[in-house]
């Protein structure tokens, strides 16, 4: 049974201007292993701005509770491409508390947009 939906969009240029007009806000946002690539090498503003769309997405579809931590949601990336969350803290507490058993995430970016789409599954 479906828990609840959540989308939400994100402009890339404007999470860009974001990310450099604030210090350290991608690490307020995101862990470690959303910030790089298994290379070593920094992710891109257009994955890192699906990323954050995705923690809205998520957020929205537990309600958009209050206290809900950025990086007690975690996006990552199976050895095929598919991305999963993972979820911890607050973003797991409150899962737990509707009755969350498993989570569908889908991210996408192209003219200048981010996407992301979450569903909480029971």
């Amino acid at each position: 049974m479906i828990i609840g939906v959540g989308i939400d969009v994100a402009e890339i240029d404007r999470f860009a201007a974001a990310l450099e007009r604030t210090p350290h806000l991608a690490q307020r946002l995101f862990v470690e292993g959303e910030l790089t690539l298994p290379s070593g090498e920094r992710r891109g503003v257009a994955s890192l701005a699906a990323r954050f769309a995705a923690k809205e997405a998520l957020a929205k579809a537990l309600g958009a509770p209050t206290g809900l931590r950025w990086t007690d949601a975690e996006v990552v990336t199976e050895d095929n491409g598919r991305p999963l969350l993972r979820v911890s803290g607050t973003v797991a507490a409150r899962g737990a508390e509707l009755g969350v058993r498993s989570w569908h995430v889908s991210l996408s970016h192209d003219a200048g947009v981010a996407s992301a789409v979450v569903i909480a599954e029971s």
